[in-house]
């Protein structure tokens, strides 16, 4: 599919090589960085880990298989194209690129028809600078918090923390069973507890 993709929107062909000879895998982070430099190693490798995950996700949001393959063909543009947006100080690199393949799957089902009506303005809710403050140091301390457990387990709450993502997407996205993503979640809480208790009273 990674070949197809490459001759329909210009991207750069897949690097197989690239992918044979990575001595340590990297981080979805260092790739994103990576092709935000214009590394088509580190694009196929991307599109290597998260094609099928987005193309499940897009499907059982939209319910056909052409919009699903256009909304994975539009995720990868974005990101191919927006990949030097990307921050790793404002999170990790999964829930970012589930940011885009959620845009792009919006985009598709608004193809599907209309959508509803605007709600009515209302007076604005945003947070003060206090609130915005203590909002900063509590995202920044979680983020420590969350370098401390496994990776298994981190991957999952960055999903939902960051990407917010349902259990059930967290497991479509990730290709492992509910019940699974369930207990790595409690576990990861229960160590994220531990290692914030007193702190975020």
């Amino acid at each position: 599919m990674s070949a197809q993709l490459a001759l329909r929107t210009g991207l750069p062909r897949p690097s197989v090589l690239a992918t044979i000879w990575a001595v340590e895998p990297a981080t979805d982070g260092e790739l994103i960085a990576r092709v935000g430099e214009g590394d088509a190693g580190a694009f196929e490798q991307l599109y290597q880990r998260y094609a099928r995950p987005v193309f499940a996700l897009a499907l059982r949001r939209l319910g056909d298989r052409g919009r699903a393959e256009d909304a994975v063909q539009e995720t990868f543009t974005s990101i191919w194209r927006s990949a030097k947006s990307y921050r790793s100080d404002r999170g990790p690199g999964a829930p970012w690129l589930y940011a885009v393949a959620r845009n792009a799957i919006v985009d598709r089902r608004r193809a599907l028809g209309p959508m509803p009506a605007e709600p009515v303005d209302e007076p604005s809710s945003d947070p003060g600078p206090e609130e915005r403050a203590e909002t900063s140091w509590t995202a920044w301390r979680v983020h420590r918090a969350l370098a401390e457990l496994p990776e298994q387990e981190r991957k999952l709450i960055e999903l939902a923390y960051w990407g917010g993502l349902s259990q059930s997407e967290i497991a479509d996205f990730v290709g492992i069973p509910l019940g699974t993503v369930k207990t790595r979640t409690r576990s990861a809480l229960s160590r994220l507890a531990d290692v914030l208790e007193g702190e975020l009273a």
